[in-house]
């Protein structure tokens, strides 16, 4: 049985971008064809190496204690919330840098307090914004490079579609900083002149900064300037770097949004392009439009006018092309004065009034991330979709790495009541691995790719899942402090390609993509002490019967001097402790094997335990056929989290046997990942009774339920 989808529509618009602040600052820049490259200001950071390369800055950024990617956030959002006063049912960011501004100051001064470092983490820039909202849903994290507004949009589209929420603001935000200034550059992407996308004699992207948000909802507004019809991602599964080279992977994503909306490559009317100006990705999308478009619709990249604003620049670009929609206008394609022949496209060379009722924006990343969105016209069709009966995710198959090490090591050491906290080495992580696929790689990736491995090799099938759900709360710790402390020590005249390309969150799920061939999904979330769970929130929300099966694990790595700094559940004393967990899952029934379902996920307030419990309780009796409790809580949140425990099995009257999961695996923040794969080698040796489930808690600043039961 076929059915409608959900009409998505967008109620608010948040924009800071180098051209201005607002829809109508915004739109005015666009029709005058403004440019916004300029050197960068010292007010933003000082360099060492003059002159400063052009880049797109944003003035007029509201003043607070809060770094610069937190504060671009929160101001959009206010934009994008402007004559609602209720608060989101959830908040979904994109980002790259979170406070890494911040702490590469404070790496210079020299700072050795942990409390200033507590904007660093990705997942902060989400959590400030849920907390200025009153938001106390989910605040979601996703990091996948310069598709991650994009993605944050996507994922809002399903969750607004599934009937989890009513109301999601979603988009991207970034600020510049040292990293993404001095990385790009060490890779040659810089153009010195200014970005020139498609343009016969481009160099290069100019590195931005900026913050996109749309206000999402499945209630009609009054007035709405379009709706999000459909998205498409995929992976290239190719390069950590570079793109396909014939645009494989973005030739999919463009297609599955077009299906996904129902539409197809006729009703186009004008595509904004991801358009970089670095020769191979305009030329890569420029082969994957042709291989979709006989001829192709009027199309042009702003990022000549605004720089590329990495995970700021889809959700900014998705905001843009609603402005097309609403005002009946197209922007130009700046800088290209002479378009390269070898692209065959003719972009829009002066801002162009033109009614549009559908767009197609394009998004892609570092990893091979592609994403695109379908954006119409208020009110246009929306597509069929199949009506299925909900199937619990089910493992096929599983792994984790502590410091006892791989996965038959650890749990047979857990199964004696001991300790499995610590760090192994590199090499032992490594075993197994292709040493040559491997060996520039550091712990981060290796422990990532060892979890995906060794979860294949436990379920016995012959081929790899469709995609990648990964979390982590701190990414490469490795590759971003190598590559800062590099760039101080020579005076930032050495940056390292290498570690740069590293450093990013989704380094690790990229790698993955691009050992096993996973083409479909791939997000990378970062949710602090909750990454797990919040990449199991995600694959819930993508896996279907077009992409029914995907590895879903959360690694994070130890580091001497970042871990104490960042994570506030470490101290110099702290022994430390990594590694991860996850699984080969499917979106398929398959009797005896063991399901896992997020079954709650929302901020700590003061009714929050009522309605955890209410929760689990009208969900399949989750509470009645709990026989065992795996606890986690951080230290950093320890005397709080252990009256939220002690609450909870008080106002349910549970007399079962809790494990702080934590005294065994240690402190780290994905060791919830573990904990998950602790609970399923619980069920299979028979632990509970076979009808019964565990349950694996997280307490703290956000309270996390997964159910784990026999089928």
């Amino acid at each position: 049985m076929s059915t409608k989808k959900t009409p998505v529509y967008i109620a608010g618009i948040g924009i800071l971008s180098p051209l201005g602040c607002g829809v109508d600052a915004t739109a005015q820049k666009l029709r005058e064809n403004g440019h916004a490259i300029a050197p960068l200001r010292s007010d933003v950071f000082h360099i060492k190496q003059q002159p400063p390369l052009p880049v797109g800055q944003v003035f007029d950024i509201p003043d607070s204690s809060l770094p610069r990617t937190h504060r671009l956030t929160i101001a959009a959002a206010k934009q994008a919330m402007k004559g609602y006063s209720n608060s989101p049912d959830a908040v979904i960011i994109g980002t790259t840098t979170g406070g890494i501004l911040s702490t590469e100051e404070l790496l210079i001064q020299k700072e050795a307090t942990p409390e200033e470092y507590r904007y660093h983490g990705l997942t902060t820039v989400a959590e400030e914004l849920a907390d200025s909202l009153n938001c106390t849903g989910p605040a979601l994290t996703v990091s996948t490079a310069c598709s991650s507004g994009t993605v944050a949009i996507c994922m809002a589209l399903k969750m607004l579609q599934s009937g989890e929420a009513e109301w999601v603001l979603a988009g991207g935000a970034d600020s510049l900083c040292r990293l993404t200034y001095y990385g790009f550059h060490s890779l040659q992407l810089v153009d010195p002149d200014g970005s020139k996308p498609l343009h016969t004699n481009r160099k290069g992207m100019s590195v931005a900064e900026g913050a996109g948000l749309l206000l999402l909802t499945t209630v009609k507004p009054k007035r709405s300037p379009g709706q999000i019809l459909g998205c498409g991602l995929t992976c290239d599964a190719y390069h950590p770097a570079s793109p396909h080279p014939e645009g494989e992977g973005a030739f999919r994503a463009m297609r599955n949004a077009i299906n996904d909306a129902g539409s197809n490559a006729r009703t186009i009317d004008y595509i904004n392009l991801h358009g970089t100006g670095t020769i191979d990705n305009d030329l890569a999308e420029s082969k994957a439009i042709r291989a979709i478009f006989a001829n192709p619709p009027p199309l042009s990249s702003i990022k000549g006018a605004t720089g590329h604003s990495l995970a700021a620049s889809g959700a900014l670009e998705a905001a843009i092309s609603a402005i097309c929609l609403q005002e009946g206008f197209l922007p130009a394609n700046t800088g290209c004065s002479v378009p390269d022949p070898e692209l065959q496209l003719t972009p829009i060379s002066a801002p162009l009034n033109q009614p549009v009722s559908t767009i197609l924006s394009n998004s892609f990343g570092f990893g091979g991330n592609n994403a695109c969105l379908i954006i119409s016209k208020a009110d246009s069709p929306t597509a069929p979709c199949r009506e299925t009966e909900y199937v619990p995710l089910t493992i096929m198959g599983k792994a984790c790495i502590t410091g006892a090490g791989h996965t038959r090591d650890s749990l047979e050491t857990f199964s004696k009541l001991a300790a499995i906290s610590g760090t192994l080495d590199l090499k032992t992580i490594s075993a197994g691995l292709p040493a040559r696929k491997v060996r520039r790689l550091k712990r981060f990736s290796r422990i990532a790719l060892a979890l995906a491995a060794a979860a294949k090799e436990d379920s016995g099938l012959e081929r790899s899942p469709h995609s990648v759900f990964m979390g982590s709360a701190w990414g490469a710790l490795s590759e971003t402090y190598d590559f800062i402390d590099k760039l101080q020590n020579s005076d930032e005249k050495f940056p390292s390609p290498i570690d740069f390309v590293g450093s990013v969150h989704n380094s690790a799920a990229g790698q993955i993509a691009i050992m096993h061939g996973t083409k479909d999904t791939n997000i990378t979330s970062s949710g602090g002490d909750y990454s797990f769970e919040q990449a199991l929130l995600a694959a819930d929300l993508f896996l279907d019967h077009n992409s029914p099966s995907a590895f879903v694990l959360a690694a994070d790595e130890a580091h001497e001097q970042f871990s104490p700094l960042l994570d506030p559940s470490i101290s110099k004393s702290t022994p430390l402790a990594d590694g991860g967990g996850g699984f080969y899952l499917t979106r398929q029934a398959v009797p005896n094997r063991i399901s896992i379902q997020l079954k709650y996920y929302r901020k700590q307030i003061d009714d929050s335990l009522d309605t955890l419990i209410a929760t689990l309780n009208k969900t399949n009796s989750s509470l009645n056929d709990c026989q065992m409790i795996l606890a986690g809580i951080p230290a950093a949140h320890a005397e709080a989290g252990e009256q939220q425990l002690d609450d909870f099995m008080k106002k349910t009257g549970l007399d079962i046997p809790v494990i702080h999961y934590r005294k065994f695996t240690g402190e780290f923040a994905s060791a919830s990942g573990v904990a998950a794969v602790m609970a399923a080698h619980l069920l299979e040796i028979g632990a509970v009774e076979p009808d019964k489930s565990i349950l694996v808690l997280g307490f703290g600043k956000y309270l996390s339920a997964m159910e784990l039961a026999r089928q």
